[in-house]
């Protein structure tokens, strides 16, 4: 009975992960549409995000597990200041190369983390894994049109090291949550939100862009989306769901969102995919399947 509620308690958190990553997929289609920095939109959907999860937690009268806060406290402290981090230099990335060389460099978090996986948590990296996350790594390059963009001088490289710079603090947020036990999921993403908000706000504070944020109506009410939406809900179902699943198996599916950002561009955005774009949402998708089929 235990096996049969340890596999239901799986596939929850794998549709939970699913979900997580469609959501994050269509940030961008909101992105297009606020005029705010990269820097204020990202501190304020830390901070928006957190406050609309305690805001859940008061209508359930529920209270923070202040014991499992303190026992996770460093890790919590680190893996959120993680996210502000690697915020802050996805952003960069995107302002010294093309999207699609940015994003190619962050994702080669799960690359990192299954790497990494065998020595920190002990998880035997299995041949297909590494064959499924070779072949979602070439659907990727594929994807993202790297091949056709090339790089185009120190700018270019600059971009690119911000964005593999992303992607390790992207991967070690993975790693650090599979460190974090025994709390719930909604108080250990409300401090982990908090903590990349904070982290953030010297950043906006010496780059001069919260002096000069504009805020619009309908841009204040995409900020909300953003905040509630795709980070309050969103980041709690995704850290939740790591309690139940393997790492790589998180590293996998994460290409679920750029697949999704794709997808939502060239449809809402008009921007056009030709042959090898959808031959690698092919390989991406094919790969993240046949890695639980037999896993």
């Amino acid at each position: 009975m235990k096996k049969n509620t340890n596999k239901m308690s799986e596939k929850r958190a794998l549709l939970s992960l699913i979900f997580s990553m469609v959501i994050f997929g269509t940030i961008g289609i909101f992105r297009k549409h606020i005029e705010l920095s990269s820097g204020v939109l990202a501190m304020a959907r830390g901070f928006i995000g957190a406050m609309f999860l305690l805001f859940i937690i008061a209508l359930k009268r529920e209270k923070l597990s202040k014991a499992a806060i303190k026992k996770n406290l460093w890790f919590l402290i680190l893996s959120g200041a993680f996210i502000g981090f690697n915020w802050i230099l996805l952003f960069e990335a995107y302002r010294y190369t093309t999207v699609a060389t940015a994003t190619l460099c962050y994702y080669l978090a799960p690359i990192f983390v299954i790497i990494a996986s065998p020595l920190i948590l002990k998880e035997r990296l299995s041949g297909r894994k590494v064959m499924c996350v070779l072949v979602a790594l070439a659907g990727m390059v594929f994807v993202s049109r790297v091949l056709q963009v090339g790089f185009t001088g120190l700018a270019e490289l600059k971009g690119v090291l911000f964005g593999l710079g992303a992607a390790a603090f992207y991967a070690s947020v993975i790693l650090l949550n599979k460190k974090i036990t025994d709390i719930p999921a909604y108080d250990k993403t409300i401090v982990q939100l908090v903590c990349a908000a904070t982290v953030l706000v010297p950043y906006v504070l010496l780059t001069g862009e919260l002096a000069v944020a504009e805020w619009s109506g309908i841009g204040f009410v995409l900020v909300l989306v953003v905040g509630i939406l795709h980070t309050g809900v969103t980041y709690a179902l995704y850290f939740g769901s790591m309690a139940y699943l393997k790492a790589q198996t998180v590293a996998i599916f994460s290409y679920i969102d750029p697949i999704v950002a794709i997808l939502l561009s060239a449809v809402l955005l008009q921007e056009k995919m030709d042959g090898l774009t959808i031959l690698g949402m092919v390989l991406i998708l094919g790969a993240a399947v046949y890695s639980e089929l037999h896993a």
